[in-house]
């Protein structure tokens, strides 16, 4: 659930102990073993844009508990990339369950749509293609149905935009999940020109500021390196 931030490193590459890789993949294999669809959801993620961005095993098996936990039946998800976090969320809130997703690029939608058949849940997602933001104002517009979750996992500069969305898209008990918000310790670094950075310190900021929400931050480390998500649920 990261971006590495050193603009030295390839986005995606994570500066990982082998202690932390080694925790995870034992609580993995005792916990969470990932099914064919999600190993191959995992593995396609080299055809899209942004190759080994996805969640990992045990992140996406939290996702998918928060929302059993609260009973979502529509999540709204931004970032779609192959589709991974989404397999978890679909089956998550079932047969009777919707999960829209946005998608910015159709080269990566389209992988997601093959691994969501795969996975046999693609009858109850809607992969929407184009800017999240326009994406979300069409929904918006058309005064959909409010979304039990939110799930942030898109371009980290555009975060305040995708939180107003979020805001505008759910009601009373919602919960938000916001990703990649520790950015390897760079959130407090006073110095840094990461336009991502700035995106964390600002949805932050406007989560501080809004007395209808109330939320936690929680560092994580492990295969995805040192990282961390917001949590927040409406009042």
């Amino acid at each position: 659930m990261t971006e590495h931030t050193a603009t030295s490193t390839p986005v995606n590459h994570y500066e990982s102990a082998a202690a932390w890789r080694a925790v995870d993949d034992y609580f993995v294999s005792e916990l969470v073993p990932e099914d064919q669809a999600l190993v191959s959801a995992r593995g396609s993620g080299v055809h899209t844009t942004m190759p080994n961005a996805e969640v990992a095993a045990n992140q996406g098996a939290l996702l998918g508990l928060v929302a059993q936990m609260t009973g979502a039946r529509r999540v709204l998800e931004f970032g779609t990339l192959a589709g991974y976090s989404t397999i978890w969320l679909a089956r998550a809130v079932g047969p009777e369950g919707r999960v829209v997703t946005f998608e910015l690029e159709e080269q990566n939608a389209a992988v997601a749509r093959a691994n969501l058949e795969r996975a046999g849940v693609s009858d109850r997602v809607d992969v929407c293609v184009g800017p999240a933001a326009h994406s979300a104002q069409d929904l918006v517009d058309a005064e959909t149905e409010p979304f039990d979750l939110v799930f942030i996992d898109a371009d980290k500069p555009s975060n305040p935009a995708y939180l107003d969305a979020a805001l505008r898209l759910t009601t009373s008990g919602a919960i938000i999940i916001i990703d990649n918000v520790v950015r390897d310790g760079a959130v407090i670094s006073p110095d840094t020109a990461d336009p991502r950075v700035d995106g964390v310190r600002s949805v932050t900021r406007m989560i501080s500021e809004n007395p209808e929400l109330d939320a936690t931050a929680i560092q994580t480390v492990g295969t995805k390196g040192w990282d961390g998500f917001i949590l927040a649920r409406r009042r």
